[in-house]
């Protein structure tokens, strides 16, 4: 029988040493990653307390801004008093809270009333809600903005996103007419003729049914001439 080799008692012991520093060394690599995650965490929650406070601030500073809006005073509200600040400093020293979201969209209609459209676009593009009216509001407005701009094919997109969202009798047959009023500025009557017949199949109720049914039969006709 052969013998099996014997192993010096320093090479056993070197190997049980190699073992230990493996196991430290992945110890040492889940304390950094747990010390990691920690931070992580950490820095989560003192971001969304910092960012609850600034909201809190932001919200008392934009008051008096808000004030002069409803007032119809634009340009204070867009810019300030000289002593409260104006609804463009909230957006820019706020960035990341609600109360600055909410102040693009008070830019936004701002700038529309001085019928500054480019800049009334970049804000309210720049609005974000998950209510029923707002969001849907501040599209409308963009096609709005595009339409008085002649760019009638995009207006229509911001139109229809409107529409689309969250439908209801109140307000997505308004955003329908305006869309189809936008798409037979752009020459496109049967896409206009769609949004007509919408109106008609899906809100009857709605006060813009008796219209929406005279632009049915008139576009009906126009579209039947066109296919002679």
């Amino acid at each position: 029988m052969t013998q099996k080799p014997f192993k010096p008692l320093s090479t056993a012991t070197d190997g049980i040493q190699q073992m230990a520093t493996r196991i430290k060394r992945h110890q040492r690599r889940l304390y950094i990653v747990g010390l990691l995650m920690l931070m992580g965490t950490g820095g989560v929650f003192f971001f969304k307390y910092y960012q609850r406070q600034q909201n809190d601030i932001a919200q008392s500073e934009m008051f008096q801004a808000v004030y002069y809006f409803e007032q119809e005073a634009f340009d204070k509200a867009l810019h300030g008093d000289g002593t409260c600040a104006g609804l463009l400093d909230i957006t820019k020293e706020y960035r990341f809270t609600q109360a600055a979201n909410l102040a693009h969209f008070y830019v936004g209609v701002s700038y529309m009333h001085q019928k500054d459209y480019a800049k009334a676009i970049q804000h309210l593009t720049k609005f974000k809600a998950k209510d029923l009216l707002l969001q849907a509001r501040a599209w409308a407005l963009i096609g709005d903005a595009l339409t008085t701009q002649k760019v009638y094919e995009k207006a229509v997109q911001y139109y229809t996103k409107a529409a689309n969202y969250r439908p209801n009798k109140v307000f997505t047959p308004i955003y329908l007419a305006k869309a189809a009023l936008a798409y037979e500025a752009n020459t496109d009557c049967k896409a206009a003729l769609g949004c007509y017949q919408r109106i008609v199949q899906e809100f009857p109720d709605a006060i813009q049914y008796g219209e929406a049914l005279k632009h049915t039969a008139r576009l009906k006709a126009i579209n039947a001439r066109h296919q002679q």
